[in-house]
């Protein structure tokens, strides 16, 4: 009895192996579908250290269309929201300043994908790998403050004396941006992957913070008609010693700003299944 049942137990661990490696051959992923929720930071003006203390609330979606093993173009779709304070700073001149904005981004970005190592999900010893990712997105801010209690934008305010005289149009509410990110995937079966990933964004304007160039000056805010300072000029120099002089540095406006963003989530694998080709 026992040779018959060596023999059996062989034959069925055979086959499951040659099942399981028709099943890595014949298995193709076409892409995926995530989502993810995690924490976005600004870099800019008001935040001049990269100082990581003030993380608030992002998620995204994206879709990856996988066209092998290794490479991959990933359509995504991100929200944050950003903010921050010279009162966070250490920089007596910075906290002096006194500005602060919050915004939120949304964001579409197109983006090629490159896996480090194969990766088939659900097969043993394929299944995980870090990544890397590039490329060019659009996304939409407006930045706004509070003064008094009452939330107000920005932008239309011209804080920096935008669309008067001798200065610049007021800014655009949208803006370019170039994400590099890294990640790391694990597929628990199949099916679904987890997956970490942080990436950081360069972007062509130096107004998320509604913070760039120099004070305009009071002549750029007229009074109210009642005589009592209008809401821009309360806005332009929050300071707490009154250094909004026209013509008086306010930001830096050599440096773009910035943000990254932190998404940890689930990805659901889009799969189809190819006949091996016939041993000749």
């Amino acid at each position: 009895m026992r040779k018959p049942f060596l023999l059996f137990c062989t034959i069925i661990l055979a086959v499951t192996g040659l099942n399981a490696q028709d099943d890595y051959q014949s298995y193709k992923q076409e892409g995926e579908f995530g989502v993810g929720v995690g924490l976005g930071h600004y870099f800019g003006d008001l935040n001049t250290t990269a100082s990581l203390s003030r993380p608030k609330f992002s998620a995204g979606v994206y879709f990856l269309k996988q066209f092998n093993n290794y490479v991959a173009l990933k359509i995504a779709g991100d929200y944050a929201f950003l903010g921050y304070s010279d009162q966070y700073s250490k920089n007596s001149a910075q906290f002096d300043r006194n500005l602060s904005f919050n915004t939120s981004v949304w964001e579409f970005s197109l983006n090629g994908q490159f896996n480090f190592f194969k990766f088939v999900p659900g097969v043993e010893g394929y299944n995980y790998t870090p990544y890397i990712s590039l490329g060019v997105g659009v996304f939409s801010y407006d930045p706004f403050a509070y003064l008094n209690g009452q939330k107000y934008y920005l932008r239309p305010l011209g804080t920096e004396g935008q669309g008067t005289a001798g200065k610049p149009a007021p800014y655009s509410s949208m803006a370019m941006c170039f994400p590099l990110a890294v990640g790391f995937k694990y597929s628990l079966s199949s099916k679904v992957n987890v997956f970490g990933e942080i990436g950081y964004r360069f972007t062509t304007t130096d107004y998320l913070d509604d913070v760039s160039t120099t004070y305009a000056g009071a002549d750029a805010f007229p009074p109210n008609p009642d005589g009592t300072p209008s809401v821009a000029y309360q806005l332009q120099d929050r300071s707490i010693s009154g250094i909004g002089e026209k013509g008086r540095q306010r930001g830096n406006s050599s440096q773009k700003d910035a943000y990254v963003l932190l998404h940890f989530g689930l990805s659901f694998n889009i799969a189809s299944y190819v006949c091996p080709t016939a041993a000749k």
